[in-house]
Order: structure tokens, then C-alpha cells, then sequence
């Protein structure tokens, strides 16, 4: 039998649909692409934004009314929050949250026998204290290694730690074990990705951090490199920076969510950290680390956000190193402090506030692609599409060049940076 997945959100996401395809295929089902023609239909949801919420109901809608068919099981963070909204949908068999994603394959055989049943199989985070452990397998040329999942930090306007429940850390061993079997496969970038991956080891009793996991992937998968995921500024330590500074492993590309250059907006939105630690961090890491890609996430219209609290985030933006800007128009979440307070800004603010800071985005993104206009630079073949091979440098600058039979998808390449092209570089490639 056939079985075709459809994922929206993030790399944690991704990773778990992985996961779950190879669990399919372990009890002898076929993966396809096919939506019309599968005989069972897994779509796994997001619901960061009340716009992924909604993008999530368009999907469920769309793939059951595309294949009326198919068992229609809908998993993440969607179905973790709305799972009673989701009942109402026409044609969906199976509703999973954010764990016991082991037990999909019985879950779905279970309605194969009696196409009758609904099964509703949604469970409280609050009572999950351990990392759930999935069999994974890359399907793309880098390889996600998730080792954490769930989040402490409960900032005012989040749902996360409310669907996907408090920092649970993978253990060492079990990072060592699928870092074997990414070196078998001789994966050249690995990705370490999880909810909140710098408070990796928190929940655990003796002293494990993010730098042990990083040690442990460096050593027992031995990748041409290593790319960390999204991590708060106040965790990156001294320890984690000396590491990337003495390892050229260590891909010279963080992302550091800054959500406001407003101390004010920071302190409402229950954020970690003032504007000047953020600023001494970054101003250390261009220091310190030769070309480093910062990116960052920004959060518009957030409740009480006066115009003069957003001028100070763009003379902060425009002071700062980013390479990459993520802006988001605060979206309303039910459940969080920020859904509460008073001062909410309607949406036409905040869609010309998001253009304003996509004006600055759009910028510092050219600004530091042309650094390597010139250049002779390495990346990695990821894919191909319209007569154009695309991949990432170590610094995260997207680059293009011509398809060519020489070109191997998952392996280096040289590339001679000509101009500015799209979100990066076109160049000749050096075979």
C-alpha cells in the first residue's frame, strides 16, 4: 500500500516526517508523492501563527476532498492544539498531537480494518517527561538531526511550550547511534535541529549541555559540517563560541532570534535579554569568527508596540550584522499572556511595519551575498529545478549555477560567485 506525507512548518517537522515515513516503510509500505493515488494520506500540521493554523485546516480540507479514499491521519502541532476542530472535518480518520508518533503504522492499520473507526489519540504534554525516540533516515541531501524537543521559556506571545510541552533532551548514546548511521551514509552536512536546542541537557541531572551533543556529532559522524540550529542569544556560552572558532566544521552561521529592538516590547514579550547584551554578542561573533552569517527572527505589531517603540527596533536592525531577517506580523494566540493585553495593533499596522523591516531585510541580505561576488566559494548540491542546481556555503548564502551532468546532488561543489541572483549568488561552476 501506498503512503504520501505533506508537512508544513519547521525543520523539527521535517525530521519527524522522516521519521515516520521510515517507520511505513519498515512495515512494508510504499512512499509516494502521489496524494490522489495513496491509500493512506499523513499530513503533519503547524499552528506557530494563526496563519499556519490555517494553512494546516486548507491542507486537511483540500487532501480529503482530493482522495476521498485514503485514511487521513493528521499529526504536530495543529492536532496537538485544535484537535476537536480538526474532528470536524470531513474525511480525517486519525488525529495525533506531538508524541506517540511511534505508534502511527498500528494506528493506521487499526482504521484499515474497520473504516469506521475514528481515532482520536491526543495527549496532554504537560505529563510527557521523556524524548521521544523515532527511527530516522535523511531523505534530502542534509541531514536534520533532531536531539531535543519542547520549550521552558514561555515567552508572552508563543503557543509552542503549550503543544509541544517542556525541554526534553535526547540522550548522548542515542545521538551517538543515528550519528553511525549518517557517517555510513556519508551525509556532508549535518543539522542539528529541536524546539529549543540551546537548552539542550537541561533536564537532565548531571551537567550535559548543547556543546556535549555538539562534541559527540563532530566525533561519531565526523560531517564535512555541522550547522546549528535557531538557539537564544543569552545560550551562546563562551564554551560553545571557542568551539566554533577552533573547529571549521562548525558551520560560521548562526540564528539568533532577536523579536524586537525595543527593551520595552522585549521585557512585555518575556524575552531573556535587553537590546545591549544582543549587541555585544554580535559584535563578539563578527569579531571572533571570520564572515559569520547572523540571522534573525522579528516580531512586528506586538501589543503596546508604539511607533516610537518600532523606530528603536529599525535604528537597532539597521545597526546590526544580520545577513538574514524573518519578519512576522504578531499573530493572536489563545492561551498566551499577549492575547490578553490591552493595545492590540490592528493589521494594517503591522503589514506596513513588516514591509518597512522587509525593506532593511531585503538589504543587509544583498549587502552581504556581494562579499562574494568574486569569490571562489564551496557548496553543497541540494537541488534541482528550471536548469538551475542550487546549494548553501558554510555561511548560508543560497548559490545557483547551470545544471550539469558533472554535478552530483549531496556533494561539494566550486562555484565562482558572478552576481547577485534571487535570495543569494549565481556563478560558473569549477569542475
Amino acid at each position: 500500500m501506498k503512503v504520501a506525507f505533506h508537512t508544513l512548518g519547521c525543520k523539527v517537522n521535517q525530521y519527524e516526517t522522516e521519521a515516520m515515513q521510515k517507520l511505513f516503510f519498515a512495515a512494508g509500505y510504499e512512499i509516494s508523492n502521489e496524494i490522489e493515488t495513496a491509500d493512506i494520506v499523513v499530513v503533519n500540521t503547524c499552528t506557530v501563527t494563526a496563519l499556519s493554523s490555517q494553512k494546516s485546516r486548507q491542507m486537511i480540507r483540500k487532501f480529503s476532498r482530493a482522495n476521498k479514499n485514503a485514511v487521513l491521519a493528521v499529526v504536530g502541532c495543529y492536532a496537538q492544539k485544535e484537535p476537536e476542530k480538526i474532528s470536524e472535518i470531513d474525511g480525517v480518520d486519525i488525529i495525533i498531537g506531538t508524541s506517540d508518533r511511534m505508534k502511527i503504522v498500528e494506528l493506521v492499520e487499526k482504521v484499515l480494518k474497520n473504516r469506521k473507526e475514528k481515532i482520536f489519540f491526543v495527549n496532554d504534554v504537560e505529563n510527557i517527561s521523556e524524548f521521544e525516540e523515532l527511527p530516522h533516515t535523511p531523505q534530502r541531501t542534509r541531514a536534520f538531526l533532531k536531539i531535543e524537543d519542547g520549550c521552558n521559556n514561555f515567552c508572552s506571545y508563543c503557543i509552542i511550550p503549550f503543544v509541544r510541552g517542556r525541554v526534553r533532551s535526547r540522550s548522548l548514546e542515542s545521538i551517538r547511534a543515528e550519528c553511525r548511521e549518517l557517517k555510513k551514509n556519508n551525509f556532508k552536512e549535518i543539522v542539528l535541529t529541536g524546539i529549543h536546542i540551546g537548552a539542550y541537557g537541561r533536564d537532565f541531572k548531571n551537567k550535559i549541555s548543547l556543546v556535549d551533543a555538539v562534541k559527540i556529532v563532530l566525533e561519531t559522524a565526523e560531517p564535512a559540517r555541522l550547522r546549528l540550529g535557531s538557539l537564544e542569544s543569552a545560550e551562546m556560552t563562551d564554551e560553545l563560541i571557542d568551539l566554533m572558532k577552533n573547529d571549521s566544521r562548525i558551520c560560521n552561521h548562526v540564528h539568533l532570534p532577536l523579536q524586537s529592538g525595543s527593551d520595552e516590547i522585549l521585557k512585555a514579550m518575556h524575552r531573556p535579554y535587553m537590546t545591549k547584551n544582543f549587541s555585544d554578542l554580535t559584535s563578539r561573533l563578527v569579531k571572533e569568527i571570520p564572515e559569520i552569517s547572523i540571522g534573525t527572527d522579528l516580531i512586528v505589531g506586538f501589543p503596546g508596540e508604539t511607533e516610537k517603540h518600532f523606530e528603536e527596533t529599525l535604528n537597532f536592525l539597521n545597526s546590526q550584522p544580520f545577513s538574514k531577517i524573518h519578519v512576522f506580523p504578531y499573530s493572536l494566540r489563545e492561551g498566551t499572556l499577549a492575547a490578553e493585553m490591552k493595545n492590540q495593533i490592528d493589521s494594517q499596522t503591522k503589514k506596513i511595519r513588516a514591509a518597512k523591516v522587509l525593506e532593511i531585510a531585503n538589504t543587509k541580505e544583498k549587502i552581504f551575498a556581494e562579499k562574494i561576488i568574486g569569490q571562489t566559494v564551496e557548496i553543497i548540491a541540494e537541488t534541482e529545478e528550471n536548469g538551475l542546481i542550487d546549494g548553501l556555503t558554510k555561511n548560508y548564502i543560497r548559490g545557483y549555477v547551470p545544471a550539469d551532468e558533472k554535478i552530483k546532488l549531496g556533494e561539494f561543489i566550486r562555484v565562482k560567485a558572478e552576481k547577485i541572483f534571487k535570495n543569494g549568488i549565481r556563478g560558473e561552476f569549477l569542475s
